[in-house]
């Protein structure tokens, strides 16, 4: 017998910037930094529009846009390695020259 998914996958959704704000207050396992851990989350988890959003609010709140994980890399290190991480990548490196 096959099991039906309860929740179909949605892509292109459109945060509004409460949610977008949450993840602000993921907590990071033992050993991961806070910041890189939310940078992460919020990568992998929202669209570049609302990565941008995400973006604002992380250098507002004077969090690390610099920092690393585990291995010592940044995020723009390795969405820079990632073939559609373009818009990503650019933004990352719009708001490492705020």
């Amino acid at each position: 017998m096959a099991l039906k998914k309860d929740k179909q996958k949605v892509l292109g959704e459109i945060l509004d910037d409460e949610r977008i704000n949450h993840f602000l207050d993921y907590q990071a396992p033992k050993g991961v930094d806070a910041d890189f851990h939310v940078l992460e989350k919020a990568y992998r988890g929202m669209g570049v529009e609302n990565f941008k959003t995400f973006l604002n609010f992380f250098t507002a709140a004077k969090r690390n846009i610099h920092a690393t994980n585990p291995d010592g890399q940044s995020l723009l290190e390795i969405a820079s390695t990632h073939r559609h991480a373009d818009d990503y990548v650019a933004a990352l490196k719009e708001h490492l020259v705020k």
